[in-house]
């Protein structure tokens, strides 16, 4: 394997067999070498091969500027955050997570930690994310002696969703002001605590999830269900009246409006979460 490209250092391009660009980081891996060099493989630390050949082009932007220690460690972040959740995540968070990381270390070390306006948030919708940027804190203590603020859990879990969902961190910090705005109105109508332990909470916090997200993305779905959501409407009175005032407050905040198969199924949760028994 030859070497297509010194980025510096600890990082150079070559092609593998397949003719596959592949981003290659190794301690001294590119010491005294150029392009049409053999690939030193007892040097190798990490490969990244991505699919998308912009996100290639912001990867070998990005490794020029962070060290091989951050991105190795953001690796195994990542490796845990597919495990704990099952899931595959978007190729953009070899982008943005090591990215976010080393500027929040370089802050850190400045004396300047950025506050979590939604950490509270976070912590309630995303707990299981909210765990992997815990982990990705004690995985950062124990790799570089940095001790970032429980704040820094919050973003990396907004990445993680992000990834997940495979849009951007301002998209999912839309996304939680949104669910925690519907449960206000939900809590000051019925004057009541919700239990947020309950099966009903998981499930009513699912459903807006996937409901804000289809808002933000103005995914538009069709209504079907008229007949159903009248008679949702007369047994639910005072569900379906607070499902209104989240409709014509999401109309007049953010200029969407729900149709009817979302305003039955936002009455029938609200019924469920409102109801305890």
């Amino acid at each position: 394997m030859l070497i297509s490209r010194v980025i510096n250092n600890n990082v150079i391009t070559a092609m593998n067999e397949d003719n596959k660009e592949l981003v290659i980081m190794g301690l001294g891996i590119a010491f005294q070498k150029k392009k049409g060099d053999t690939v030193d493989k007892s040097k190798i630390e990490k490969v990244f091969s991505l699919e998308n050949k912009e996100l290639t082009d912001r990867l070998k932007t990005l490794l020029n500027k962070i060290s091989l220690e951050v991105m190795s460690l953001t690796e195994d972040i990542i490796n845990y955050a597919m495990q704990k959740t099952n899931r595959k995540l978007n190729e953009s968070i070899y982008i943005s997570l090591p990215d976010h990381i080393n500027f929040t270390i370089e802050r850190h070390q400045l004396g300047i930690d950025i506050h979590n306006a939604l950490l509270w948030e976070i912590k309630r919708f995303y707990r299981l994310e909210f765990g992997i940027g815990m982990e990705a804190l004690s995985i950062i203590k124990e790799r570089l002696g940095v001790e970032l603020p429980e704040d820094e859990a919050g973003f990396i879990a907004l990445h993680i969703v992000n990834a997940q969902m495979n849009e951007n961190v301002p998209e999912a910090a839309n996304i939680t002001r949104l669910i925690k705005e519907i449960l206000n109105i939900v809590q000051y109508t019925f004057r009541i605590d919700l239990d947020e332990e309950s099966l009903n909470y998981f499930r009513f916090v699912t459903h807006l999830k996937f409901f804000s997200q289809r808002m933000f993305n103005k995914i538009m779905t069709e209504s079907k269900d008229e007949e159903l959501l009248n008679i949702v409407k007369e047994k639910y009175k005072p569900s379906y009246e607070c499902a209104w005032k989240i409709k014509e407050y999401i109309k007049l905040s953010y200029d969407y409006l729900l149709n009817k198969d979302e305003l039955l199924y936002l009455t029938i949760h609200i019924e469920r979460v409102v109801n305890r028994s």
